[in-house]
């Protein structure tokens, strides 16, 4: 069942041999021995994917919910329920993650010795449900998704370049001064090279074009600390930069209202003492992170 599972989530037979670690003829005997032993197709396999047949996803569902229900027997009998134990799954945004997460997670380390986790840091959503992740950070508005919701706080975008840059070429008074400007690019937020800020009409659209792009928030801070331009990315990200007068924020007026912090998670029948300790241990944390 964990195979056929992993080869759907991931797309392939390929897939699920890299992410359960077992060689592939292995993943296509499972596969077919399942087959033969319900006597019935459950996938269709084309040249670029599998795709389940109606009897492969019924059955594909059940097979999650009695995975979801084994799991919870393992853990019971390992100790989770009854004490802080065993393996954690967190991701974040990749810079939000190694300045604010990773600390609070270092720390929770030192005072759960019996709790490991594994963090991946990502500028992208990472399905928690398909990856089997225990807890992420996300910023940003969130879709009803049927998972557990906690606020930790705020965030916002803002503009700001170095104090060389804006002694040379002047602060642009309202962002369509924007088009006589240098402008960097963070391709990976602004793929369209648009940014938004708050106007007297309401949200206000302006079309820049950069002279410098990069693909990492590092990368934008860096060429603007260089003096190459103005740059708009999210307020904890040049925090230092700003507070120590590297970088000076401009078209403060216009800022849009800020983003919401929030961590998501499962809901479960009963929960793992692992998680609720990190949780109880990092809400608190992270909250007073995000008041600085």
């Amino acid at each position: 069942m964990r195979t056929l599972v992993a080869a759907i989530d991931g797309g392939s037979l390929s897939a699920a041999s890299r992410k359960l670690g077992i060689p592939l003829p292995t993943v296509s005997r499972r596969v077919a021995d399942l087959e033969t032993h319900l006597r019935v197709q459950l996938v269709v396999r084309t040249s670029r994917k599998l795709l389940l047949t109606e009897a492969g996803r019924s059955y594909v569902a059940s097979c999650r919910q009695i995975l979801d229900e084994l799991d919870d027997a393992e853990r019971l009998a390992t100790g989770e329920y009854r004490t802080p134990r065993g393996q954690l799954t967190i991701t974040a945004p990749v810079m939000f993650g190694r300045i604010h997460v990773e600390p609070v997670i270092l720390e929770f380390l030192k005072a759960y010795p019996d709790i490991a986790i594994q963090l991946t840091l990502a500028d992208y959503v990472v399905d928690i449900v398909e990856n089997r992740i225990d807890l992420a950070v996300r910023i940003g508005s969130l879709p009803d998704s049927g998972l557990i919701v906690t606020r930790l706080g705020s965030i916002g975008w803002i503009t700001c370049a170095s104090p060389a840059y804006l002694a040379a070429r002047g602060v642009p008074e309202s962002p369509r001064h924007l088009s006589a400007h240098d402008c960097i690019g963070f391709e990976r937020l602004h793929a369209d090279s648009i940014w938004t800020f708050d106007g007297v009409d309401g949200p206000q659209q302006v079309a820049v074009s950069p002279r410098f792009s990069v693909n990492t928030a590092d990368g934008a801070i860096d060429a603007a600390l260089a003096g190459a331009g103005i740059i708009r990315v999210l307020s904890y990200q040049v925090a230092a930069a700003v507070a120590g007068g590297l970088l000076v924020k401009v078209l403060e007026p216009f800022d849009t209202p800020p983003l919401p912090v929030q961590m998501v998670y499962h809901g479960q029948r009963v929960m793992p003492l692992k998680l609720r300790a990190f949780l109880d241990f990092a809400v608190p944390r992270l909250k007073a992170r995000l008041e600085r």
